[in-house]
């Protein structure tokens, strides 16, 4: 396959562009050959054979549903899976490791998802043909390979999967009952006790699987899967909903599972998570919604680096046109700040959980990074600066404008145009960069989780505001699209002269954004409390003293690692009270 074309059939519209467009525009159609026609459900057709990539009709399509790609000179490979004609196509697989975490990373769409679902079993590769294919063509089609070595292997039976997916939110559309009994149902392996322990359900196991949170609901499938007996052990994105310290203790749990007769694969967006649990990780490159390759195995820490570098230098294939760094701050200047909003000492009870907040004040221009385990409060203390709710005592800055991101965002039947009617004045700086363009004619109902993200952010941030605040924009995100978010939420800070406050759990994407931190402690739950905004090397160490973990330098990237516990860096770390930065 020399290119591939892909037509996307939720943004293609032939009435929108007078009558198929693309047909009228195509060279080889004026020739009399038929490389694009009007295809089934009315959608157009594109016949690769035929396509020469002259770039016209995707250049022209005004809905952006048109993506012609000359696919990298050094793919000789058979497609792994295709899902139709002029659809999306993988290439190639991520290969498991016994004895090893292996890791996967790449953009959102490029069909990280569809290559350990094949993995798992759960989904039946085709070769690019119309029909599901068996497991000796697998066989042949990769004889010699690293794959070959595991559709064989899983032939013979000697791989059993168990898998996780990504979406496990829809569980509850499905699955009913208490968590406990819904998890001795599944503990093939007599681990229930050991298990409940290591990911901390204790808490949560009598309540119906309806009644959880989102972060615990990760948790519960976690465990389901871990409770399988299988040698293969697959998770897709296992940290989303987690807060910092869950992260944590999840990837040291996962990293656990892998010995010499068990392999690990785990798809992850945290970088910091990802390099804490995994031996080996493969880049998965392409374009989204078009194809799909997965690199080369690299040692995680070198896999990570070449990411953020955007260049494969064995495949000599440059898959992103710039570099990602980050830079080490320098501390902010209060005496030179504008204070534009700030706030007394303030308590609030509601619902049996209390919230304490020492005063602080957030800078003109500034952007603030806000930290602490799920359940402590940091939602509760944005509603109240955001004045949907007051405190009990205490004072808040009055007369000044926010807007508010909220955590969980609600979809409506409206269009997401409408929805964007302000953000349509900053295209360049907001609806460009989020990659909001294709979308703007769909209803917010119809939207991805990842898409209805990035619409609530743009809302949110076009808004006339003094301060804008932002609960957990990461998730859903990609890792490039948490690091563009990023430099946005800059520019728009700076454009605009508004400070903004941002609620995460991701360290590198709070690393790469913030100026200074507020950090809640306390016990979830129960009682939370509030201290700050701090420089960032003071918030983040008061934060890794809780966590009992530091936090390093790479050296090529600037990126934030984490230390192993125990190693001579963590130890020397420690002792000088430098957790971060060092």
């Amino acid at each position: 396959m020399a290119r591939i074309a892909v037509i996307h059939k939720d943004r293609c519209n032939p009435e929108g562009c007078g009558g198929y467009l693309c047909i009228k525009l195509c060279p080889i159609n004026r020739t009399g050959k038929e490389c694009i026609v009007q295809g089934p459900a009315g959608k157009a057709q594109i016949d690769e054979s035929l396509c020469t990539g002259c770039g016209i009709c995707p250049n022209r399509c005004p809905f952006e549903a048109i993506s012609i790609v000359n696919l990298p000179g050094t793919l000789e490979e058979t497609p792994i899976h295709r899902y139709g004609q002029n659809e999306f196509s993988l290439f190639s697989l991520p290969t498991p490791v016994f004895g090893s975490v292996v890791g996967v990373i790449g953009r959102n769409g490029i069909g990280k998802s569809t290559a350990i679902k094949i993995l798992a079993g759960v989904q039946k590769p085709n070769l690019g043909k119309e029909a599901e294919v068996s497991h000796d063509e697998l066989i042949k089609t990769f004889k010699g390979s690293e794959t070959h070595k595991f559709f064989e292997r899983l032939k013979k039976g000697e791989i059993k999967a168990a898998y996780k997916p990504q979406h496990v939110d829809l569980l509850i559309r499905t699955v009913q009952g208490r968590i406990s009994d819904l998890l001795r149902k599944v503990d093939e392996k007599g681990m229930f006790d050991t298990v409940i322990k290591e990911l901390a359900l204790e808490n949560f196991l009598n309540r119906e699987i309806q009644q959880v949170s989102g972060g615990e609901l990760q948790r519960v499938a976690i465990a389901a899967t871990v409770l399988k007996d299988a040698n293969l052990y697959i998770f897709d994105e296992p940290t989303s909903y987690l807060d910092i310290k869950q992260r944590l203790r999840v990837s040291r749990f996962i990293r656990s599972l892998a010995d010499e007769k068990t392999a690990v694969i785990v798809i992850e967006h945290d970088l910091i998570a990802l390099d804490f649990m995994a031996d080996i990780v493969n880049i998965m490159y392409g374009k989204e919604d078009v194809y799909g390759i997965v690199s080369q195995p690299k040692p995680a820490r070198q896999a990570i680096n070449t990411y953020l570098e955007g260049y494969l230098k064995e495949e000599n294939v440059r898959f992103r046109d710039n570099k990602i760094k980050f830079d080490i701050k320098p501390p902010v200047d209060l005496r030179k700040s504008v204070p534009v909003y700030s706030w007394q000492a303030f308590k609030k009870k509601l619902d049996g959980f209390s919230l304490s907040a020492e005063p602080g004040m957030v800078a003109k221009h500034e952007i603030v990074g806000v930290l602490g385990e799920n359940g402590i409060g940091k939602t509760t203390f944005a509603r109240i600066l955001a004045g949907e709710i007051m405190p009990d005592d205490g004072q808040i800055s009055e007369g000044i404008s926010i807007s508010y991101k909220p955590q969980y965002i609600q979809a409506d039947d409206r269009l997401v145009a409408q929805a964007l009617e302000e953000a349509c004045n900053y295209t360049n700086e907001l609806i460009k960069p989020l990659g909001l363009t294709h979308i703007i004619n769909k209803r917010l109902s119809q939207l991805s989780g990842g898409e209805l993200q990035r619409v609530a952010i743009a809302s949110a941030l076009a808004k006339k505001c003094d301060i804008a605040l932002l609960d957990e924009p990461s998730a859903y995100l990609d890792v490039e699209q948490r690091l563009s978010l990023a430099r946005i939420i800059e520019i728009i800070s700076s454009l605009k002269g508004m400070s903004v406050m941002v609620i995460d759990h991701d360290l590198v994407f709070l690393d790469y954004l913030a100026q200074r931190l507020l950090v809640f402690d306390g016990e979830p739950a129960i009682k939370g409390h509030a201290e700050g905004p701090f420089s960032m090397e003071q918030g983040m160490n008061k934060l890794l003293t809780g966590l009992d973990i530091t936090l390093r330098r790479e050296p090529t990237t600037g990126r934030p690692r984490v230390n192993k516990q125990e190693s001579r860096k963590d130890r020397e770390q420690k002792s000088s009270g430098k957790l971060y930065y060092a």
